[in-house]
């Protein structure tokens, strides 16, 4: 098995400015802090990264609080950050903030009611 290739502190910083503008590179894991609108939120973003990381056999580290989810990823077996975190990210990101509503089709997303409320979207 060929070991996958770290990225230094600059080019990390570089690709997260380009590709993932709302994650963050800080001790040496990138990070993205999901707001969530309560633990029924929490929980959603929890098992949807649990789901992708799975699938991906790539694994992050999780913190959690009541109305936000922390996502932190390195590659552990490289010591580093590689191609493979920013893959996993990239589709957390993408499935965490899509918005059906705001696209055309038949799903329209959750109602503008607090009672259904579970991420905080950016604007």
């Amino acid at each position: 098995m060929t070991k996958a290739t770290v990225f230094d502190e600059a080019q990390v910083e570089e690709r997260l400015k380009a590709e993932l503008p709302t994650w963050r590179l800080e001790d040496g894991w990138i990070r993205r802090t999901y707001k969530t609108a309560g633990w029924k939120g929490t929980l959603m973003i929890i098992n949807t990264v649990g789901h992708l990381a799975e699938a991906a056999f790539h694994h992050p580290d999780i913190t959690a609080s009541y109305a936000w989810v922390e996502v932190r990823l390195m590659n552990h077996a490289a010591k580093g950050i590689t191609e493979s975190d920013f893959a996993l990210a990239k589709k957390i990101e993408e499935v965490v903030m899509w918005q059906p509503g705001k696209e055309d089709g038949p799903l329209s997303g959750t109602p503008d009611d607090p009672r259904f409320a579970y991420i905080k979207y950016e604007k």
